[in-house]
Formats: structure tokens, sequence, C-alpha cells
């Protein structure tokens, strides 16, 4: 046993004493409940149905309920509750459909009373009416509640609650007639036990299953729920229409939900599963607990204050076999370890600063920062002196304002909403996203997306028949193709006149041509040899000996000690009339002499003379294949899609890359591309680009995105007509084969846009409905719900 601080409180004459300690059970319990006068708690699960006292020290096991030598399924209990009025009267509900009534004042060793057997699945939830002591209320999975009284064999009324199942009912406090229940489709009605044929309130409380619901011991009208989404909501039943007046965010579904005595806003809470802690929350404070219990080891599934008048005892039981009683004086405050300081940017560029309330006090006399646009503005609630730790997590906010304009973001929805993603050519898309790109002035990302179409959709392929146009006309080409030539100190006007004339098309008889094998052709026509595939092998190298005299190779004489280079067809000028320029030397008339020509090469004319300080060098090859393919970029452009994600423009890399697909997926790892579109999702949907967030889900290269927009879009859908729950196979209902899908405003099948209530079923139209609710809260097919239009 764990011994702590000891409490002792006065209630009316009498006193609870005792401190925080817990026993250990025989096997998992499912609830727990607590008779009238606070010295005895039951417990019950599948395997265990036994009454404990609560002493000042421990628990002390006081009786067991599970007699008989054959194990029943009428003793797996679901859930168990004591009468508040007759302290000798229990009730279960079974995991077989059965509801059990128990009577501890009786000789025998068995203590079952009677037993009910109208429902045919599990039962969830038993409770007894708080001033009636012979009136049972129980709700199960086949969705139906029944009232039993127990001077009757059978049940006097059965309550439908038009739903797969019925998870808690609870009888109001203040309210005789008036009971709660919760079911799995989120909504929860409120009956009168006069009217079984119809609920008097209906109203969707969560998204997902409601677990479970407590009336306020004191405030006649506050109704507590919790659900699967992970919320505990207060509403006041009290209006016209229940009003949400608090909701508290957990971190896990909740189980079980129970207000605290003596405290008008404390409630206590526990979850179904991950969190195994049990919590206090002041609703006026949601986000923080007020109080922690953290003693068990597994899921709580069952608690109860010990007392109806006293704050200080709760009762808990959980799935690790322990039975627990949890002293609020030594319970762990979460807000001592809360963070008092915190900064966040909003979505338009503001910015918000919490500190210490002492920290802005000492500090509130110094002068404002000269980069300030506008002075801080100062939020604080008024606190309330009576309100528990008070002044331990209490912070100050400042808020700087941005200048109207600066922080525009227009350009993000122009962008988001106008980019192409799919449908398209992907040199559409590219040249598509740049035209927006540069039409919001952003010529950056322009420049990305042309490169991106040059290099995916115009591979880096320089035809041969080109390559002369890299010198000749001045091309800005930036890939190496070919070895480097010298062209320092090239006259200018012999570049000018070589475009001149190369523009008039002139033809010179003179002008030469040697192909590989040296054989002599004269270019009658120089556009038609531009464009001449035949490779060219002529030599052009520096000279040694005498200053500008050109060799022209035989390449069976080639020289051995130097490798042979070959220059590609045409990469200088063709030949042409040279203008006012001084006749070609002399002993380039006697080249039919020279050792180094061959015969068939004597009638050649002269080559056009070259300045002695052009050097050049020989060319036989390209350094580089002349066509990129397109994975020679792939760590380009990953680095660049890195670049803009870390510069904050998630949109860009995003985009590229859904525009280009599995070309640069298997080069970023699955987490940093589910990082990125996580951020761009998240940015679309604060700006309600909804569809744009949706064609980014769904054309997502991740998978752990494109399942997004799969998850939660089950719909259960009832027929307007006769309350059952349609079928898959269509908008015809199986029980009274009419159409579901009728308009309650113009009576017409709804063959487009349907839109209904989910409270009552009803719907129609889009239009039709939105005009009728402009006028009017009822429901237009006359069935007496309001309906709501959001």
């Amino acid at each position: 046993m764990e011994k702590m601080s000891r409490v002792t409180t006065a209630l009316g004459g009498s006193a609870l004493t005792g401190h925080t300690m817990h026993c250990h059970l025989d096997a998992p319990a499912n609830a727990i409940s607590v008779c009238r006068d606070a010295a005895q708690v039951v417990v019950a699960g599948r395997s265990i149905f036994k009454i404990y006292a609560i002493e000042e020290e421990q628990f002390v096991e006081k009786l067991n309920l599970r007699v008989g030598r054959k194990p029943s399924l009428n003793l797996s209990c679901a859930d168990v509750v004591w009468h508040q009025m007759d302290e000798n009267l229990l009730a279960t509900a079974a995991t077989n459909g059965v509801v059990v009534t128990w009577n501890l004042g009786r000789p025998s060793r068995n203590k079952q009373d009677q037993l009910f057997t109208e429902h045919k699945r599990t039962v969830n939830k038993v409770c007894f009416h708080p001033s009636e002591a012979h009136v049972l209320l129980s709700g199960s999975q086949d969705g139906f509640m029944k009232c039993f009284d127990l001077r009757k064999k059978d049940s006097v009324s059965t309550f439908s609650g038009q739903s797969e199942s019925v998870r808690d009912v609870q009888f109001s406090i203040r309210d005789y007639f008036t009971f709660a229940s919760t079911f799995e489709n989120g909504n929860v009605q409120l009956w009168d036990i006069r009217r079984p044929d119809r609920c008097e309130r209906m109203f969707t409380a969560h998204n997902g299953p409601v677990f479970c619901c407590d009336w306020h011991p004191d405030d006649r009208g506050w109704l507590a729920t919790g659900g699967r989404d992970k919320m505990v909501k207060v509403w006041d039943m009290t209006t016209h229409r229940a009003k949400e007046m608090h909701c508290v965010q957990t971190i896990a579904s909740v189980a079980r939900v129970k207000w605290r005595p003596e405290c008008r806003h404390h409630l206590a809470t526990c979850s179904m599963m991950v969190d195994h802690n049990i919590y206090v929350w002041d609703v006026r404070r949601p986000f923080v607990p007020a109080a922690m219990f953290e003693e068990h080891r597994d899921v709580t599934t069952g608690i109860a204050w010990r007392h109806p008048h006293d704050p200080s005892f709760l009762l808990s039981g959980s799935k690790d076999s322990t039975l627990c009683q949890h002293l609020f004086r030594d319970a762990s405050q979460p807000v001592e370890r809360a963070n008092p300081e915190g900064l966040c940017y909003g979505l338009f560029g503001d910015l918000a600063f919490a500190a210490k309330e002492s920290l802005v006090a000492t500090d509130s006399g110094r002068k404002p920062y000269a980069g300030d646009r506008r002075h801080p503005i100062f939020f604080k609630r008024k606190l309330d002196p009576a309100e528990p730790f008070t002044g331990l997590a209490s912070s100050a906010l400042s808020v700087f304002e941005m200048e109207p304009g600066s922080g525009s973001m227009s350009w993000f929805v122009d962008t988001a909403e106008r980019y192409a993603l799919a449908g398209r050519p992907l040199a559409e898309l590219c040249d598509h996203n740049a035209k927006v790109a540069r039409e919001l002035g952003r010529n950056q990302v322009a420049q990305t997306w042309t490169m991106l179409r040059m290099i995916y959709c115009s591979p880096g392929v320089v035809p041969t028949t080109n390559l002369n146009h890299s010198v000749g006309k001045g091309s800005s080409c930036g890939l190496p193709l070919m070895n480097s030539f010298n062209l320092k100190d090239m006259s200018q006007g012999l570049g000018s006149e070589t475009r001149l004339d190369r523009s008039k098309g002139d033809t010179r008889s003179d002008t030469v041509l040697l192909d590989s094998s040296a054989t002599l052709i004269t270019n009658e026509d120089n556009e038609e040899t531009e464009g001449s595939d035949v490779p060219a092998d002529y030599l052009l190298g520096d000279v040694e000996g005498e200053e500008e005299e050109l060799y022209l190779l035989d390449p069976e004489h080639a020289h051995t000690e130097e490798p042979e280079y070959v220059l590609p067809q045409e990469a200088f000028p063709l030949r042409h009339e040279i203008v006012d320029t001084p006749p070609g030397p002399e002993h380039l008339q006697d080249k039919a002499e020279s050792p180094h020509v061959s015969g068939s090469e004597a009638d050649a004319a002269s080559l056009a003379p070259v300045d002695a300080s052009f050097s050049l060098i020989s060319v036989s090859h390209a350094l580089y294949d002349s066509r990129l393919p397109p994975d020679f970029f792939s760590a380009l452009v990953c680095d660049m899609l890195r670049f803009y994600a870390e510069q904050g423009d998630v949109q860009m890399a995003v985009s590229v890359l859904i525009v280009l697909g599995e070309r640069v997926r298997k080069d970023i790892d699955e987490q940093t591309q589910e990082h990125w579109y996580t951020s761009y999702i998240d940015l679309l949907q604060r700006f309600c680009l909804w569809n744009v967030s949706n064609q980014v889900v769904k054309l997502s290269t991740s998978r752990a995105i494109s399942c997004l927009n799969q998850a939660s879009t089950t719909l259960h859908v009832n027929c307007s007509h006769c309350k059952r729950p349609m079928s898959s196979r269509g908008w015809v209902c199986d029980r009274c084969h009419r159409c579901a899908s009728m308009c309650a405003v113009c009576h017409h099948v709804v063959k487009g846009l349907f839109v209904w209530c989910q409270g009552c079923s009803h719907g129609g139209h889009l239009q039709h409905i939105m005009k009728w609710l402009e006028g009017s809260s009822h429901c237009p097919a006359g069935c007496g719900h309001l309906c709501e239009y959001s």
C-alpha cells in the first residue's frame, strides 16, 4: 500500500478519512460503482465481480458475487451501478445482452435477483433512476434502450435511437422524466420516459462515436459528453437549441467523464486507449489539466467520485487489475511544467509573444524597440482568486501587427489557383507554370520552370550540323562539346565580312573542301555544303617553321609522335570571297611541291590567309557525348527542390514533385516528401483553398499523403421515410422501397447535389434547402426537427 497525506472530510456528522492507496484485483476491471454511504465499492469485469470495503488504510474484500460451479456469461459484466437509494440493490450489464439485478440482502450465497433478456446484443450501460427505487434504464449495442420496472418481469418501455448502438444512458438529476443517450453516429438524444415513440431533442455532438455523458449535479441543464474525437464538450440544454458552452481537447478517445462534486467547472476524464492517466479539467482553462493521476499502468476503465459532496477522493479501476483511491491533494499538476513563454507568427505576418506576467511587469517601463512598427497590445484575462493553480502559469500576451499590405500573400493564392499540375504534356505544364510565375513577378521561379522544360523535354542534344554555329555565329551554348579554340586577336573585319558574305550566298569556284580521303571537292553552293553530314578530316595546326604555313595532312602519313585530332565538320565558317585582303602567301602556290601533300591535291586552290597570331588547336572529337540524359541533372534538380523548401517555398517544391512525378521521386526520401506535402496542404487549407488541397492530395507521389482523402469519408445514411439505415446497393430503401433522395421542398427526386440534415435525415436540392432555411429553422418535411445549415 502507498501512504501519503491524509485527509478528513466532514459530511453532515460523518467523516471521510483516507489517503492515496491501491489494491491488486484478481482480473481486469471494466466498471466500478460506489454505494451511497461511500464505504464500499463494487468492481465488475469479465472475470471479476467483487465488493470491497474502503477502510482508512486499505481496501478489504467483503463479498464475491461470482458464485456457482459453472461460469456464466451473465457474470461477464460490461457495466455495474449501485443504487443511490437502496444500498442492497445493484445492477449489471452483461456482454451477452442480459441485464441482471442483485439483492445483497438475500440470505443465500447467490445474490442474483432478476434477469432481463430482451436485448439481442451486448448491453453497454445501465442506470438507476436517482429518485425512483424500482426504475432501471439500459442501453445496448442493438440500438435500443429499455426501461425496466423491477417489480415486473418485462420491460415497460422500449426506445429506438435509430442508430447502430447506444453507448451511454444517464437519467437527469433535476428533471424527473428526462434521460440522455449517446450513440456511435455522434448524436446525443434527450428522451422523456413517458414518450417512447420519439425523442424530445437530438443533436450532433461529436465527430464520431460518443462514448459517455454525465449530467451536472448542480446546474440543471449542463450535460458533458466525451467521444472518439478526443474532445469533452459541455452543452447547455436549457436553451431552445443545444448550445456548446465549453470544449476540452484531450490526447486520446474519452471513455468516461464525471463531474467533480462541489466544483462547478471541474470534471474528471479517462481515455479508452493509449493514455493511462486520469485528468481533472477546469473547463474554463481547457488546454492544461488542473490535476493528473498517474498511478495506473494500463487503460483506466472506470472512475467514480467517492461521495457526491466530497471533491477530495476519486476511485478508479483499470485493466492493469488494480483498484485505486486518489487523493486530490496528491495529484500532480501539469500546469507546473507548462512553459509560460511562447512565440508564433500569424497567417498574415502578425507576431504574438507570450511571457510571464512578472517579466512583463518589471519590464513595462522599457522604451519600445526602434524596429517595432507598432507598440505591442497586451491581452490579460482577469483571474478568479478562487481558481486553483492561479499563479503558476499566468502569461501576458503581446501582439505585433504587420503594416497593411506589407505581408500580402496574394501571390501564394494566385499561384495555387493558376498552376497546372496534371492533364497536359510535361512541356506545356512547365511553360504554363513559368508564364504564371512571370506574370506574378516571380522571375526566379519562372526561370526554374523553363530550365526544367529544357532538361526533361528538350534533352541536351547538339546536332553535328550546328557545331559550326558555336563559333561562326557566336553561339552561347554552355556545354563543353569540343576542345578549346584560341581565337584571340581575330580580326573583327574578318568576322563581319564572313557573316555578310554568307548571307548573300555567294559562291567561289576556288573554294575547296577536303574529305577524309583528301579528295578535292568544289563548293558550288555554300548553303548545301553547310548542311552536309560528310565528316571533314582536315587539320589546321600551329606552325613551327614558317609563320603562316598551313598543312593539309594525309591520314596515311600522319605523325606518330602526336595523336591525331579530327576537326568536326565545318567547325569554322565556310570559304567565301574575301574583300580588301592581301593575297595569300606565295609559298602556298607551290604547295604541290610540298612533300606533305599528295599529288591529287596539286590543283587545289589557295586557302584564305590567316593572321600570324591566330593560333589554332586541332580537334578530332567531342569531350562529352552530344546527348545528356535527364538523369544527368537529377542531383541538381533535387538540390533545387531542397533550396526552395529551405527558403519556405514548399509550394514550388511540391508543384515540381507532382509535375515531374517518378523522374525525381526516387531521388528524394519519402519522409522529406511527406513533410513538404503536409506543409503545403496545411497552407492551402489555411487559405481555404479546399479544391487545390484535394487536388494536391490526389496527385501526390507520397503514399502517406494520397490516402488522406480516403479516411473518414464513410457516411451512414438513414431513409428519410422509415428511418432505417440505407444499404450500399443504392438510394432505394430496402424496407419501404421509396427513394431516399426526395427533396423535402419540391418533392422531386434529386438527381444532382443532395444535402440532408444529419439529425432528421430529411433533405433535398441544395438551393431549395438554403432558401427554405433562410426563412424558417424547422425541417421542411414537417417532422419538427430544428435543422441547421452551415
